[in-house]
Parts: structure tokens; C-alpha cells; sequence
């Protein structure tokens, strides 16, 4: 499946985004978790910001 997805982002449009992963610290637990998510490739900077 993630070849299926890779293939796909690289074809036109898709080079203009980015997967993003950020290490968050959970309020409850004290535990990190991870978000993730697609954003174009000028917007990675204030998703990080966040």
C-alpha cells in the first residue's frame, strides 16, 4: 500500500507536498505521541511552529 501511495505523490501535483512528522508531548499521560500529516511543501515550517 505505501508504494501504491509513493507512486502516486510523485506524479505531478504530488511533488508539492510533504509528510510531516512531529513528536508532541501528551498533557495527560506525559507521553509523546506522533502527529502526522500532508502539507504542501511551504507550509511544513508553520505546521512545525504549531
Amino acid at each position: 500500500m505505501a508504494k501504491k501511495t509513493v507512486a502516486t505523490l510523485q506524479k505531478g501535483e504530488g511533488r508539492a507536498y510533504a509528510k510531516v512528522i512531529k513528536m508532541v508531548k501528551s498533557p495527560k499521560t506525559g507521553a509523546y505521541i506522533f502527529e502526522e500529516e500532508m502539507v504542501l511543501n511551504e507550509k511544513v515550517k508553520d505546521f512545525l511552529a504549531k
